[in-house]
């Protein structure tokens, strides 16, 4: 089976919420653009949202988690890899700050 992380459509009606996993009607989900630009269109995959999953996130800036998430996804193809790479990157930037 396809990890969910890794799916973004089921089928070009349906598509699998990145939070929870569910399977749902394109029509009844939100669009997530982990870039941040959900306009520029041009060549990008979207990853969605089912609408409970979309209403418990959080809508305030997240002052660059996205960037640093795209960062540290990298070429990293399991999920202990990249938990490891964003911890480093996190940890990275608190000591910097300090």
């Amino acid at each position: 089976m396809t990890d969910t992380r890794t799916r973004r459509r089921k089928s070009d009606n349906e598509v699998v919420c990145i939070a929870c996993g569910e399977v749902i009607p394109r029509a009844d989900a939100r669009e997530y653009d982990k870039y941040g630009d959900r306009w520029d269109r041009d060549g990008k995959d979207f990853e969605y949202l089912c609408k409970p999953c979309h209403r418990d996130c959080c809508h305030q800036p997240r002052n660059g988690l996205e960037e640093t998430l795209v960062q540290a996804e990298g070429e990293h193809a399991d999920t202990q890899a990249f938990i490891t790479e964003y911890y480093t990157l996190v940890s990275d930037d608190i000591s910097t700050e300090s």
